[in-house]
């Protein structure tokens, strides 16, 4: 049988809030000060991990502390100082613009609204809703890799298109748990629920996960639909 909407929204909430209990640490692991820094930061998290972009931040910072900074800095420099990071010269190009749209069209200061943050050089809604929910306190659901794979591992959503995984978890959480819960789901698929090897037996919400595209089911689950197979046929 298919679980109804209001079933899912309360298996959700459920799962949202063991995750609080599991993950109290969860939080955004770019390290940064300011917005600037957050966006600056997420941009160069794409293709790579959170602690490589923090090694690199800390001098690119230093060198580079605001916009105004960005856009005046030589494409050959900034390809130097992020050459240790996947696609460093697109990024490098990125920054530049962003530095360069910051100062030219917001007065140096990042926006706090979604259609103008997206309208900045190699920002989509990912980085922006990272930007506005971590520097802003505004609501947003982030869908990077461990987010998506989650929520169609839970049954939160059947889509692959991070704009409709969005929509999805938006229509069966709250907005006010949304920044939060994509944090603890993050960090429940990289140290829990990886995508190759989850680890189910020592799971805290896997007796609330249906286990999609994992394989079998959990053997408690598998025992009791056994035996229900097993009544029903005497």
């Amino acid at each position: 049988m298919r679980e109804s909407r209001a079933a899912l929204r309360e298996r959700a909430r459920e799962i949202n809030e063991r995750l609080a209990e599991l993950h109290p640490d969860a939080h955004c692991e770019l390290v940064h000060q300011d917005a600037f820094q957050l966006l600056v930061a997420t941009v160069l998290s794409a293709q790579t991990t959170d602690a490589r972009v923090n090694m690199v931040t800390p001098g690119l910072f230093a060198r580079y502390p605001d916009a105004e900074a960005l856009a005046a800095a030589r494409p050959e420099d900034l390809e130097d100082a992020l050459r240790t990071l996947g696609f460093f010269r697109a990024k490098a190009r990125a920054l530049k613009g962003i530095g360069i749209a910051l100062t030219e069209r917001f007065e140096g200061a990042v926006p706090g609204r979604l259609e103008e943050l997206v309208s900045l050089p190699g920002v989509g809604r990912k980085t922006a809703n990272v930007v506005l929910g971590n520097a802003f306190g505004v609501p947003g659901i982030t869908v990077d890799t461990h987010v998506g794979r989650l929520a169609r591992r839970l049954g939160w959503t059947r889509n692959t298109d991070p704009v409709k995984v969005e929509a999805d978890i938006a229509a069966i959480l709250p907005p006010e748990e949304w920044t939060m819960a994509c944090h603890r789901l993050i960090f429940h698929g990289r140290r829990v629920c990886t995508a190759r090897r989850p680890a189910c037996e020592s799971c805290g919400i896997v007796d609330l996960c249906p286990r999609i595209g994992v394989g079998m089911a959990p053997r408690a689950r598998t025992t009791r639909a056994t035996t229900t197979r097993r009544g029903n046929a005497r």
